[in-house]
Protein backbone atom coordinates (compact mmCIF):
# COMPACT_ATOMS: atom_id res chain seq x y z
CA UNK A 1 0.00 0.00 0.00
CA UNK A 2 0.99 3.70 -0.57
CA UNK A 3 0.13 7.05 0.27
CA UNK A 4 -0.68 8.98 -3.03
CA UNK A 5 -0.71 12.35 -3.92
CA UNK A 6 -3.56 14.11 -4.31
CA UNK A 7 -4.30 16.72 -6.95
CA UNK A 8 -5.02 19.85 -6.01
CA UNK A 9 -7.94 22.01 -7.63
CA UNK A 10 -6.01 23.72 -11.27
CA UNK A 11 -4.79 20.39 -11.90
CA UNK A 12 -6.37 19.95 -15.23
CA UNK A 13 -6.67 16.28 -14.40
CA UNK A 14 -9.54 17.05 -12.01
CA UNK A 15 -11.47 18.51 -14.71
CA UNK A 16 -11.73 15.20 -17.25
CA UNK A 17 -14.39 12.79 -16.74
CA UNK A 18 -13.27 9.17 -16.03
CA UNK A 19 -14.09 6.18 -18.28
CA UNK A 20 -15.82 3.35 -16.34
CA UNK A 21 -13.88 0.40 -14.98
CA UNK A 22 -13.70 -2.53 -17.52
CA UNK A 23 -15.30 -5.41 -16.08
CA UNK A 24 -11.84 -7.57 -17.17
CA UNK A 25 -10.56 -5.34 -14.21
CA UNK A 26 -13.09 -6.79 -11.49
CA UNK A 27 -11.37 -8.88 -9.23
CA UNK A 28 -7.95 -8.13 -10.56
CA UNK A 29 -4.64 -7.25 -8.16
CA UNK A 30 -4.07 -4.16 -9.74
CA UNK A 31 -7.31 -3.21 -8.75
CA UNK A 32 -7.41 -4.62 -5.06
CA UNK A 33 -3.81 -2.33 -5.00
CA UNK A 34 -5.38 0.95 -6.12
CA UNK A 35 -8.65 0.65 -3.73
CA UNK A 36 -6.27 -0.05 -0.48
CA UNK A 37 -3.93 2.85 -1.72
CA UNK A 38 -7.03 5.16 -1.72
CA UNK A 39 -8.01 3.96 1.08
CA UNK A 40 -4.69 4.44 2.99
CA UNK A 41 -4.61 8.26 1.31
CA UNK A 42 -7.83 8.77 2.38
CA UNK A 43 -7.30 8.04 6.60
CA UNK A 44 -4.08 9.96 6.56
CA UNK A 45 -5.62 12.94 5.55
CA UNK A 46 -9.06 12.14 7.72
CA UNK A 47 -11.10 12.24 4.37
CA UNK A 48 -14.50 11.13 3.74
CA UNK A 49 -13.80 9.74 0.14
CA UNK A 50 -11.78 10.33 -2.46
CA UNK A 51 -12.10 9.76 -6.14
CA UNK A 52 -9.97 7.81 -8.40
CA UNK A 53 -9.49 11.17 -10.64
CA UNK A 54 -7.86 13.07 -7.02
CA UNK A 55 -5.26 10.63 -7.47
CA UNK A 56 -4.23 10.97 -11.41
CA UNK A 57 -6.63 7.69 -11.80
CA UNK A 58 -9.39 8.33 -15.00
CA UNK A 59 -11.16 5.72 -13.47
CA UNK A 60 -15.09 5.27 -12.31
CA UNK A 61 -14.12 4.54 -8.66
CA UNK A 62 -15.20 6.19 -5.81
CA UNK A 63 -14.16 5.34 -1.79
CA UNK A 64 -16.82 6.66 0.98
CA UNK A 65 -17.03 6.12 4.25
CA UNK A 66 -14.74 5.19 7.85
CA UNK A 67 -17.22 3.03 10.26
CA UNK A 68 -16.42 5.63 12.38
CA UNK A 69 -16.66 9.82 13.39
CA UNK A 70 -14.86 11.82 10.56
CA UNK A 71 -12.45 14.35 12.49
CA UNK A 72 -13.43 16.62 9.46
CA UNK A 73 -16.88 16.56 9.89
CA UNK A 74 -17.63 15.74 13.65
CA UNK A 75 -21.02 16.37 13.69
CA UNK A 76 -21.96 14.45 10.78
CA UNK A 77 -23.20 10.44 11.08
CA UNK A 78 -21.20 7.77 9.97
CA UNK A 79 -21.14 6.66 6.58
CA UNK A 80 -20.02 2.82 5.79
CA UNK A 81 -16.80 2.14 4.49
CA UNK A 82 -17.73 1.85 0.96
CA UNK A 83 -15.73 0.76 -2.65
CA UNK A 84 -17.48 2.10 -5.68
CA UNK A 85 -17.30 1.39 -9.29
CA UNK A 86 -18.88 2.99 -12.05
CA UNK A 87 -21.89 4.55 -10.22
CA UNK A 88 -25.21 5.98 -11.43
CA UNK A 89 -26.82 8.19 -9.32
CA UNK A 90 -30.58 9.01 -9.16
CA UNK A 91 -32.17 11.70 -7.19
CA UNK A 92 -35.70 10.75 -5.14
CA UNK A 93 -37.72 13.72 -5.86
CA UNK A 94 -36.92 17.42 -6.32
CA UNK A 95 -35.52 18.27 -2.37
CA UNK A 96 -32.25 19.69 -2.00
CA UNK A 97 -30.35 20.39 1.44
CA UNK A 98 -27.81 22.69 1.46
CA UNK A 99 -24.43 22.16 3.46
CA UNK A 100 -20.85 22.56 4.09
CA UNK A 101 -17.83 20.86 2.25
CA UNK A 102 -14.39 20.64 2.17
CA UNK A 103 -12.61 18.59 -0.71
CA UNK A 104 -9.26 17.31 -0.24
CA UNK A 105 -8.58 18.83 -3.59
CA UNK A 106 -9.32 21.98 -2.53
CA UNK A 107 -7.44 22.03 0.86
CA UNK A 108 -7.96 24.89 3.73
CA UNK A 109 -11.55 25.76 1.51
CA UNK A 110 -15.20 25.48 2.54
CA UNK A 111 -18.24 25.79 0.91
CA UNK A 112 -22.24 25.16 1.25
CA UNK A 113 -23.09 23.50 -1.53
CA UNK A 114 -26.65 22.05 -2.80
CA UNK A 115 -27.24 18.43 -3.44
CA UNK A 116 -29.97 16.33 -3.45
CA UNK A 117 -31.55 15.42 -0.38
CA UNK A 118 -32.40 12.00 -1.00
CA UNK A 119 -30.92 9.59 -3.93
CA UNK A 120 -30.36 6.03 -4.70
CA UNK A 121 -27.11 5.24 -6.19
CA UNK A 122 -26.09 1.86 -8.12
CA UNK A 123 -22.80 0.64 -9.40
CA UNK A 124 -20.53 -2.25 -8.52
CA UNK A 125 -17.77 -3.82 -5.95
CA UNK A 126 -14.14 -4.14 -6.56
CA UNK A 127 -15.47 -7.76 -7.88
CA UNK A 128 -18.27 -6.73 -9.92
CA UNK A 129 -20.65 -7.49 -7.43
CA UNK A 130 -24.10 -5.22 -7.56
CA UNK A 131 -24.29 -2.37 -5.35
CA UNK A 132 -27.66 -0.45 -5.10
CA UNK A 133 -28.72 1.34 -2.20
CA UNK A 134 -31.18 4.75 -1.09
CA UNK A 135 -29.90 7.15 1.22
CA UNK A 136 -30.27 10.54 2.74
CA UNK A 137 -28.16 13.21 4.10
CA UNK A 138 -24.72 13.30 4.73
CA UNK A 139 -24.62 9.76 3.60
CA UNK A 140 -26.24 10.99 0.01
CA UNK A 141 -24.00 14.27 -0.36
CA UNK A 142 -20.80 12.22 0.38
CA UNK A 143 -21.69 10.19 -2.31
CA UNK A 144 -22.87 13.34 -4.93
CA UNK A 145 -19.84 14.92 -3.94
CA UNK A 146 -17.32 11.76 -5.10
CA UNK A 147 -19.58 11.14 -7.87
CA UNK A 148 -19.26 14.55 -8.85
CA UNK A 149 -15.64 14.25 -9.63
CA UNK A 150 -16.20 11.36 -12.20
CA UNK A 151 -17.26 14.24 -14.57
CA UNK A 152 -14.75 16.83 -13.75
CA UNK A 153 -16.42 18.58 -11.24
CA UNK A 154 -15.43 20.06 -7.93
CA UNK A 155 -17.64 21.38 -5.13
CA UNK A 156 -17.12 25.11 -5.93
CA UNK A 157 -18.67 24.80 -9.40
CA UNK A 158 -21.42 24.26 -7.28
CA UNK A 159 -21.27 26.81 -5.29
CA UNK A 160 -24.32 29.55 -5.37
CA UNK A 161 -23.71 31.89 -2.58
CA UNK A 162 -20.27 33.05 -1.95
CA UNK A 163 -20.53 34.44 0.58
CA UNK A 164 -20.80 31.27 2.05
CA UNK A 165 -17.72 30.26 0.71
CA UNK A 166 -14.23 30.55 2.14
CA UNK A 167 -10.95 29.67 4.49
CA UNK A 168 -11.65 27.39 6.78
CA UNK A 169 -9.69 29.18 9.57
CA UNK A 170 -11.72 32.00 8.89
CA UNK A 171 -15.27 29.91 8.55
CA UNK A 172 -14.87 27.70 11.52
CA UNK A 173 -12.27 29.42 14.23
CA UNK A 174 -12.58 26.20 16.36
CA UNK A 175 -11.34 23.71 14.24
CA UNK A 176 -7.48 22.60 13.67
CA UNK A 177 -6.90 23.77 10.05
CA UNK A 178 -4.47 20.82 10.12
CA UNK A 179 -7.86 18.87 10.13
CA UNK A 180 -8.60 20.45 6.26
CA UNK A 181 -6.19 19.87 4.21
Amino acid sequence: MAIREILKMGDLRLLRVAPAVPSDAFGSEALHTLVADMFETMQAVNGAGLAAPQIGVDLQLVIFGTDAPNVRYPDAPVVPRTVLLNPVIEPLGPEEEDGWEGCLSVPGLRGVVPRWSRIRYSGVDPQGSPIDRTVEGFHARVVQHECDHLVGKLYPMRVRDFSRFGFTEVLFPGMDPSDDD
